[in-house]
């Protein structure tokens, strides 16, 4: 058998050592040191350690105790994390840092797990998130009557302020239980709604299951949602073109995006919405439009959006580079050069309104191919006391892939 790694991570419960395997007894038992949250060291009796092995409390901010961990090499050392290490826990943030071969990790039960068991819910059919160390806004694409949930949160402090949310949201009927010290001898379960809970205290580790209920509004799935969830100044690609828009990106898994004259941001958020491996970066060259779009992605509760003050294509450089590019406005022939001489090739799509820039992607077109579309919308608007068809300029779309 070949040697083992210096570094073992240990997923520890509420239970202590009665939760461990067998594998991680043994690595407890030939540890030189034993690294964690004080926590998780007071619930690890002495005797499961080896003797004269050092146990050393992970600092705050968790950085510093990565960096100290780095400085333990050559060493056997455990770390002790919470139930699963790679279930938005410490695994992945230590696993980046190592090569595959030094270290190996012994999973406790996830707290999602044992949330599940307790209240017979089908895990492959609740949604898990961990906002210990996020914001509540993630909820939000999630908020839907009836929608089930488990979340972590940081401290029992969060669960007031994640009932404040759920009633500002309009869900403040959402149905909750909330847990304490799950799987250990302190486990405690408490079940209200969020808008009779909020003056209760709460001891940490919690988590909260939610089953939404309320008049809220709900967060479409499809692209092209209402305009309204986008706080504006009239700079956004509306309703109908932004579905259009989207559909033409086609975004696939893990790509990103960059959303050149961002406005409001609502391409690149709606990119986002797509799917939770996607990221983007938006360039908007005012600020004050830039500081909308990260509250508008704030508020949606979308995450891996990068917001750059700037123009193009000046400000292009150095950022991550893109799968796919939106132009939404201020192309000109310099940025649509620069773009079509991107050396990653990504797909292009870039929408007019002005003759000026309409003449420019039919030039491109004509030099370089792609689609050409030409999207002309009518809606209602009164005429006197009568109804009829006002007509908005048309738009015209390239995509392009070389």
């Amino acid at each position: 058998m070949s040697e083992a790694p210096w570094l073992t991570i240990v997923g520890l419960g509420e239970d202590g050592p009665d939760g461990l395997c067998a594998a991680s007894r043994s690595a407890l038992a030939r540890a030189e040191i034993v690294f964690g949250p004080p926590r998780h060291l007071s619930l690890l009796p002495a005797r499961e350690t080896a003797p004269g092995a050092e146990r050393l409390d992970w600092p705050v901010p968790f950085a510093d105790g990565v960096a100290r961990l780095m400085g333990l090499r050559g060493r056997q050392v455990v770390v002790l994390a919470s139930g699963d290490p790679f279930w938005f826990g410490a695994g992945a943030v230590l696993a980046r840092r190592l090569s595959r071969g030094e270290w190996r990790a012994f999973p406790g039960r996830a707290t999602f797990s044992l949330a599940a068991a307790r209240l017979g819910w089908p895990l492959e059919r609740t949604a898990c998130l961990g906002l210990h160390a996020a914001p509540l806004a993630r909820l939000r694409p999630q908020m839907a009557q009836g929608q089930r949930l488990i979340v972590l949160l940081r401290d029992g402090a969060a669960v007031a302020e994640l009932c404040d949310y759920l009633v500002a949201q309009g869900f403040g009927a959402t149905g909750l239980t909330v847990m304490e010290c799950l799987g250990g001898p302190r486990e405690r379960l408490t079940e209200s709604c969020a808008e009779a809970l909020a003056d209760k205290s709460f001891a940490a580790p919690v988590c909260v299951a939610l089953e939404v209920a309320g008049q809220g509004a709900v967060l479409p799935l499809a692209s092209g949602r209402p305009d309204s969830w986008f706080d504006n100044d009239g700079q956004i690609t509306k309703r109908p073109i932004r579905a259009l828009t989207l559909s033409a990106l086609a975004p696939r898994p893990g790509e990103h995006l960059w959303d050149i004259g961002g406005g409001s941001g609502s391409i690149g958020i709606e990119w986002l919405l797509a799917d939770p491996s996607l990221s983007a970066t938006t360039i908007e060259p005012r600020a004050d439009r830039a500081a909308r779009i990260a509250g508008n992605a704030a508020r949606l509760g979308v995450e891996r959006l990068q917001v750059v003050t700037g123009a193009a294509p000046a400000a292009l450089d150095r950022l991550p580079p893109p799968d796919a590019v939106f132009v939404g406005g201020g192309l000109g022939p310099e940025l649509l050069a620069h773009l079509v001489r991107h050396p990653g090739g990504p797909r292009l799509v870039a929408n007019a309104v002005t003759l000026e820039t309409e003449a420019l992607l039919v030039a491109a077109q004509a030099e370089h191919g792609g689609d050409l579309l030409r999207v002309a919308l009518s809606s209602v608007a009164p005429i006197g006391p009568k109804r009829g068809w006002k007509s908005a300029y048309p738009v015209v779309q390239w995509r392009w892939a070389r």
